[in-house]
């Protein structure tokens, strides 16, 4: 008897998750514990179009051992993963550590052109310079300049994050 593909399709839509683990298990006759549904209806789909009309060609599945083959596979992590340093700081404290991503490189200046003045700031390793003083942020620099309540990163134009 012809399965209906399209039927079967259409019957995963309106079934729940619980519905769908239930059907995955038949299908791969194997328990997943993936509760995102539609994974398993992607899943499902693949699996039962597959047993329907045929698997991937042997010239397709020699292809893919090709590719596995080739792949650069990192066994282990590297070293400075694999085991933490009871020594150094910790992951999260590293990343709290890091610089604000809207900042540029230390040594970069910015500039700003207000009311008829051009205005440079250095960014430092830690802290910003503007004429000749040490702040310790961009809103410090850009109250100084604007004698009010400035967001610095905003008053210099570095309010997106870099890259995006």
């Amino acid at each position: 008897m012809p399965v209906n593909i399209e039927a079967e399709l259409a019957e995963l839509q309106d079934m729940t998750v619980t519905e769908l683990r239930r059907r995955y298990a038949e299908v791969f006759q194997e328990t997943t514990q993936s509760g995102n549904r539609t994974w398993l209806i992607k899943r499902i789909a693949w699996r039962l179009q597959a047993n329907a009309e045929g698997d991937l060609s042997e010239r397709a599945l020699n292809r893919a051992r090709e590719l596995a083959r080739d792949s650069d596979i990192r066994m282990k992590p590297p070293a400075a993963m694999a085991s933490p340093s009871s020594t150094g700081p910790s992951r999260r404290q590293q990343i709290a550590n890091l610089p604000d991503p809207r900042l540029p490189l230390p040594g970069t200046i910015l500039r700003r052109d207000y009311k008829g003045a051009t205005h440079r700031v250095t960014v430092l390793e830690s802290g910003f310079e503007y004429r000749g003083e040490s702040y310790a942020s961009l809103t410090a620099v850009a109250r100084e300049i604007t004698g009010s309540r400035w967001n610095g990163f905003l008053f210099f134009g570095l309010s997106k994050k870099r890259g995006g």
